[in-house]
């Protein structure tokens, strides 16, 4: 019997619509992987979520929930992002970021914790001459200047977002599902203008009317970044992640607010902080690679409208 390893090869990865070889300008999708995770304050182990999440793809089918056909999505995997540093292993993720910017291209980052989120910041903000805006799906704010003296911690994403030309200030940012912050955040918070949906008022006011004051806020930018932690969801629906916090966002709510959010002008988006060795049954991997495979379906949908070719479907 053939193992799991023997059985996955680059074209049947992403439910075979993986095509390894293609030029960049051919695809619909760039994905890569950084496999990173020094830039934890806590619990180790999101460098292996790349390999554990693609290993699971080959399983599954081109369709979404919404019973949408993504056969003719066009997905190239560019594969792990390494270095000798980190220093040099970041710059490789800017230039790549660059470079599927510059293309026109949707890309997707598979990390890593979320500090690989720094980088890829920097390459669109690199790429592109407007503001952008940045949507932070997250238990946590990511706003510390430092953790521990790492100016490029895990937990400072958004604060070196902010030292970006194209960022202009703490309102071009919008962090949904929070429900943690630390005693220097909250003395940031409390200082300046910030756009902040809590967990707890999601499910208070409902996904929809959460959707609505985020475009009604975000819709001012021509291009915007999603960011989605693992944690932002409740550790009942994501238990494998270095730091969870009780109380948070459930799959479906997660699910919904990504379909509303993709109606907006999306470039790129990333999943990070899974950590497969704390998720005993990989309840955080399969919920990975769900987030992934629907944002794509979002991105294709939204095309297809653009063009006129979408026709919607009734579910049973």
């Amino acid at each position: 019997m053939k193992s799991v390893k023997d059985m996955i090869n680059e074209k049947s990865i992403w439910a075979g619509l993986n095509q390894p070889g293609i030029k960049m300008a051919e695809a619909d999708i760039v994905v890569f992987g950084v496999p990173f995770d020094g830039g934890v304050s806590f619990r180790s182990g999101a460098k292996d979520a790349p390999r554990a999440i693609r290993e699971i793809t080959y399983t599954i089918p081109p369709t979404t929930e919404h019973w949408e056909d993504l056969s003719e999505l066009r997905i190239l995997d560019l594969g792990d992002i390494g270095g000798e540093s980190r220093d040099v292993q970041f710059h490789k993720v800017e230039e790549t970021v660059y470079e599927s910017v510059k293309a026109g291209k949707l890309f997707t980052m598979i990390g890593g914790d979320h500090s690989t989120t720094i980088p890829v910041l920097r390459g669109v903000d690199k790429a592109l001459d407007k503001p952008f805006g940045i949507i932070h799906i997250d238990a946590h704010f990511d706003l510390c200047h430092e953790m521990g003296g790492d100016l490029l911690s895990h937990g400072s994403v958004e604060r070196r977002a902010l030292e970006l030309k194209n960022v202009l200030d703490t309102e071009s940012i919008f962090f949904v599902g929070i429900r943690s912050v630390e005693s220097e955040e909250l003395t940031f918070i409390n200082s300046n203008k910030m756009n902040i949906v809590k967990a707890k008022e999601v499910r208070n006011c409902g996904v929809a009317e959460t959707v609505k004051k985020i475009k009604e806020t975000m819709s001012r930018f021509e291009r915007i970044y999603v960011t989605i932690d693992i944690d932002s969801l409740d550790p009942a629906y994501a238990p494998g992640t270095g730091t969870p916090q009780f109380g948070g966002l459930n799959s479906r709510e997660l699910l919904d607010l990504l379909y509303g959010l993709f109606e907006l002008p999306i470039i790129g988006f990333d999943v990070v902080e899974v950590s497969p060795s704390l998720d005993q049954s990989s309840v955080a991997v399969f919920a990975a690679r769900k987030i992934l495979a629907e944002c794509w379906g979002h991105y294709l949908r939204k095309n297809k409208q653009m063009n006129g070719s979408y026709e919607a479907k009734t579910l049973r």
